[in-house]
């Protein structure tokens, strides 16, 4: 990103220092350049800034978060999904501690655990919670807080701290969006500080998407691609 580029995003970011949104003409307008020089410059930033609808509006900004619905997301990708985390699954072994992040991408994986393996399983997802609760050879370890009940997951000031407190082997993440430039993303800005704390404590990281989350930004980035120590996807990420 050269100078004047990084200038214009700061300038742009501060005008949207207290929220709100702001026109692309407007913000062109305010800077002295043209439309196309704004997307541009919005293309080369970190994700700080999103063009949302003909407007920009800050990517920490929970009011413009795309809405998630995980029921609706439930059947999509599913047979997808499924031989996905048979893939991922093959890794485990007797007396790991996992991981499994919230969303429905992992959902088979927290499904399929063999009954009769000794695991621990680690999460912040109700649904994956419950997939596991009545195995009875997985101790599950439920981390607690605010309910959100659009991703049927919680949060809470103190849930980063437990993570990193855990001593993880595998830690089985999901992403709404991955690019190979602006790293991992996912819409909901409460799961990025879980997601961050596990990818710095379990000792291998693997990352379940299918294709659809390939070459996408979503409002919550929480790493970069080179944090994961493995993808498992059925797409292929262009460079």
């Amino acid at each position: 990103m050269n100078e004047r580029t990084a200038r214009r995003l700061a300038r742009l970011s501060d005008a949207l220092a207290h929220g709100g949104s702001l026109r692309l003409q407007d913000a062109a307008e305010l800077c002295g350049v043209s439309a196309m020089t704004i997307r541009r410059d919005l293309a080369a930033g970190d994700g700080g800034l999103l063009l949302m609808g003909g407007h920009l509006v800050r990517s920490d900004d929970p009011r413009y978060a795309p809405v998630y619905d995980l029921a609706a997301q439930q059947d999509l990708q599913a047979e997808t999904k499924r031989r996905l985390c048979e893939q991922a699954a093959r890794c485990i072994e007797p007396d790991d501690t996992l991981f499994i992040d919230c969303g429905t991408t992992l959902m088979p994986l927290a499904a399929g655990l063999p009954a009769d393996q000794s695991l621990t399983v680690v999460t912040y997802a109700l649904n994956v919670a419950n997939a596991v609760s009545m195995l009875p050879g997985v101790r599950l370890i439920l981390l607690g807080g605010v309910y959100h009940s659009s991703s049927r997951s919680f949060s809470s000031d103190a849930m980063d701290d437990a993570i990193r407190r855990l001593g993880i082997n595998k830690a089985f993440l999901s992403a709404a969006g991955v690019h190979r430039q602006k790293g991992l993303s996912c819409f909901h800005f409460h799961e990025v500080a879980p997601k961050q704390a596990v990818i710095a404590t379990a000792a291998h990281r693997l990352l379940v998407v299918d294709e659809s989350k390939l070459g996408v930004i979503r409002p919550a980035r929480f790493a970069g691609l080179e944090e994961v120590d493995e993808l498992i996807t059925d797409g292929k990420l262009e460079a």
